[in-house]
């Protein structure tokens, strides 16, 4: 992208006056020192040249188009085994395109060094836009590029997009205490990695994914363990991350340096148990009606603060956030894991079955019980034939060919 004549002298001055002064600054250095060499003057003006080289290729190329494609993610929070759709979006979005997809995964070396990993059928490029992913079980980072024209260009990466996954996988899963999603500055918060392997590492987000760094930058680790100051960090997303590119459930945790907030549970809520809402004032108690919010509607309003629910279901899903006196609490997202169903039979239909199966067997040990009886009184010459005292002489006439077919009675 071309620059004007004027932008060009306009960018030409700024430069200028701004070598100036970090030509001003390395100089006062210099003369701060009791001695200067020559290496000390020359190491001067090259680091000059540097940056001369550097701000200049910014303000001439600064304002040109931005070959980095941009990728979206829906839903960027999800249920497990949920699909994932990922567009892929360019800054000419002409004919001629072609997409390549990848997820992020971490270096078996362990150094917070990360590989693409194609996604399945996408090595060739998909001539869409987008891209479906099917069954995801757990937080994953996604990108994208971009190639068309014979010779090919190929854009940038685009910046990595996170799905979350509040859902707990078997593997691993990440806990939080005091467990809840929202705390107060100068609260201290651990946040622990629990699973079958020893290389599990807490990772850290912020809330729209852009920016993600491991435990050792912002907090202490100790073993698997990270403490966090609240004084010091702000909204992120957290989660454990193993150098074989596995990943736990991820958990929104809220900073507030107000006097409310709402406590409520950090991990996934399972379907059918029961959890407990409250709201919470820094140093207050509370003196009038409280209200809370499920999805922005009013589900209770009284003196209560704490809201119960003794059954959780999928309909419970949703954010909620607590109200008083003119103060309002942040919104948290309480997530509900769903036990797969274990096929068993509806109770209303039981007495059905239960008469079906007795006829059943019925139908079946009758016959058996026939046919037994009459094996063994068979066995017992209960019903043998009785037979007329001549018999042996008849066999004799028959065998002299004198057998006659009528017997006389004795």
């Amino acid at each position: 992208m071309k620059i004007s004549a004027l932008t060009f002298l306009r960018n030409v001055t700024s430069l200028f006056s701004l070598l100036h002064i970090i030509q001003y600054k390395v100089e006062s250095l210099i003369r701060s020192r009791v001695t200067v060499s020559v290496l000390d003057v020359k190491m001067g003006h090259a680091l000059l040249g540097v940056l001369g080289l550097f701000l200049l290729n910014t303000l001439l190329y600064g304002h040109a188009e931005d070959p980095r494609p941009v990728i979206t993610v829906s839903p960027s929070w999800l249920s497990a085994g949920a699909s994932v759709t990922l567009n892929c979006s360019v800054k000419d979005p002409s004919a001629g395109w072609r997409f390549y997809w990848y997820k992020t995964v971490p270096e078996p070396s362990g150094n917070f060094f990360y590989r693409h990993e194609q996604l399945p059928g996408s090595s060739s490029g998909t001539e869409q836009d987008s891209y479906i992913v099917h069954g995801q079980t757990h937080t994953a980072r996604y990108g994208c590029r971009a190639e068309r024209g014979d010779p090919v260009y190929s854009t940038y990466d685009s910046e990595p997009k996170f799905v979350w996954s509040a859902d707990i996988p078997s593997s691993a899963s990440l806990t939080v205490s005091p467990d809840r999603a929202q705390h107060f500055t100068s609260d201290s918060v651990s946040l622990s990695c629990e699973g079958n392997s020893t290389d599990w590492r807490v990772m850290r987000s912020s809330p729209e994914g852009r920016y993600w760094a491991p435990c050792s930058t912002w907090g202490t680790m100790n073993g698997s363990t990270c403490h966090i100051n609240t004084d010091r960090t702000s909204d992120a997303v957290y989660w454990c991350e193993s150098r074989s590119g596995e990943s736990t459930n991820a958990v929104n945790i809220t900073v507030q340096d107000g006097d409310m907030i709402l406590l409520s549970p950090a991990r996934p809520v399972t379907e059918g148990h029961s959890v407990s809402l409250s709201c919470k004032l820094r140093s207050q108690t509370f003196d009038s009606i409280v209200f809370f919010y499920h999805n922005e509607k009013v589900i209770q309003n009284d003196s209560r603060w704490e809201l119960n629910i003794s059954a959780v279901s999928k309909s419970d899903e949703g954010f909620y956030k607590c109200q008083h006196s003119g103060r309002e609490s942040a919104q948290s997202w309480m997530s509900v894991q769903v036990i797969p169903a274990v096929s068993r039979p509806d109770s209303s239909s039981f007495p059905v079955l239960l008469i079906v199966g007795l006829v059943c067997g019925i139908v079946l040990v009758i016959p058996l019980l026939v046919l037994f009886c009459y094996r063994a009184s068979k066995d017992s010459g209960f019903f043998r034939p009785v037979q007329s005292e001549s018999t042996n002489a008849d066999r004799a006439d028959y065998k002299n060919g004198h057998y006659s077919p009528l017997l006389q009675a004795q």
